[in-house]
């Protein structure tokens, strides 16, 4: 057993020199770096904050994440007891410094659904949903989705009219005729009832999936599909990230894997709102084994910075790129946090910018590799100033 744990901790050294060998040329200089936690607790298990949502008034920051029992003896990556499984909230005041945990079950959010089992003796059936959203447009109106697997779905959505502090649903999302539909959150208000939701859908074989934009323009009453972004191909397109540039132009993010099982991150855009759509170069051409989810946000003074997370058994690192010219390319990969100790499973970031014009990225870690330290996950929070312009 000692030579065991030797032979790890050589492992592990070993990685972080090639890391810091390859990747020591990043420039962070200026960018006042912070890492803050958002939840921890011994014995337990804080996961995936992008399969949910992240939302910011000024100061005020709203993210989703799961939380569960640790199970270290589970087989598979994912290291927790899934029948625990809850969905959690995390708000912060101060920009992302210090957080306060709500259970979602206890604000409204009583539908099952997947990595959220913890309810199931309690859990309520979606409905359909009868009166229509009044304002999309109301700065306390938000919207989440609740995929039941992550193929084909069904997905269930619930709103909020007061920034998340209780909510309504769950409600039924329609199929709209494909195959199905296992979403997460991604959408653009266009008007008081118009919206556009970037969905993953399964493909002609029920599994995960493509990528398409579905709107509504009643409210939410009804919703129509208006275009696929990504082609059915061996691996597959899931967990977009977008913007709305313009009237006219929109911008996506979403993580692929090809049938190659290479892990990217790759791009879409359309100038004529969602009706068609072009693939960009790739923002990220390689995010490690199993890859990540991107987080995409536009800066305050017109920049765009997508998070992502680089995944390996040889230490995790965090990475933010920035683009000056809406996506169309990407400025160098920049290292947030690296070197202690993370193993693959972690990431699922989300991303935005606060006030004073820092930007926060919410993720989830761990220091498994560490073994002097405690290998639960948790959730995590960096906080950076933007890198200077070129």
């Amino acid at each position: 057993m000692i030579n065991n744990y030797r032979n790890k901790i050589i492992f592990y050294l070993i990685g972080i020199m090639m890391f810091q060998s390859k990747f020591s040329n990043a420039q962070t200089d200026g960018m006042n770096i912070e890492h803050h936690i958002v939840y921890a607790e011994d014995g337990k298990y804080a996961a995936w904050p992008a399969n949910h949502g992240i939302w910011t008034w000024g100061d005020e920051i709203l993210i989703g994440f799961v939380q569960a029992d640790y199970n270290e003896a589970r087989r598979g990556l994912h290291t927790y007891d899934i029948s625990t499984s809850r969905n959690k909230y995390a708000r912060s005041l101060d920009g992302g410094i210090s957080w306060k945990i709500t259970d979602a079950f206890e604000i409204g959010q009583k539908g099952l659904g997947y990595d959220n089992y913890g309810i199931t003796d309690e859990a309520i059936e979606p409905a359909e949903m009868l009166n229509p959203i009044k304002d999309f447009t109301d700065p306390g109106f938000l919207l989440t989705f609740l995929r039941h697997n992550n193929d084909d779905g069904p997905t269930h959505f619930y709103f909020s009219n007061n920034k998340g502090n209780s909510w309504e649903g769950a409600f039924i999302f329609p199929d709209l005729g494909i195959t199905g539909i296992a979403n997460r959150t991604d959408y653009i208000v266009d008007g008081k009832q118009s919206m556009t939701v970037f969905v993953t859908t399964a493909k002609s074989n029920r599994k995960e999936g493509r990528v398409a934009l579905v709107r509504t323009i009643d409210g939410g009453l009804t919703w129509s599909l208006e275009s696929w972004i990504t082609p059915e191909h061996g691996g597959f397109d899931i967990m977009p990230s977008s913007l709305r540039l313009s009237d006219t132009e929109l911008l996506t993010t979403i993580r692929t894997r090809t049938e190659d099982k290479l892990d990217l991150i790759s791009s879409y855009r359309s100038t004529d709102n969602g009706k068609s759509w072009t693939r960009l170069a790739d923002p990220a051409p390689y995010t490690g084994s199993a890859g990540s989810p991107p987080a995409l946000v536009k800066l305050k003074d017109g920049r765009l910075a997508l998070g992502y997370i680089y995944r390996s058994e040889n230490g995790s690192r965090v990475h933010v790129r920035i683009s000056d010219d809406n996506g169309n390319s990407w400025n160098d990969e920049i290292t947030l946090r690296s070197g202690d100790g993370a193993n693959r499973d972690v990431g699922y970031p989300k991303i935005t910018q606060r006030a004073d014009g820092k930007i926060v990225m919410v993720y989830y870690w761990n220091h498994a590799l560490d073994l002097v330290e405690k290998p639960f996950r948790f959730i995590a929070a960096t906080i950076f100033d933007p890198p200077k312009s070129n």
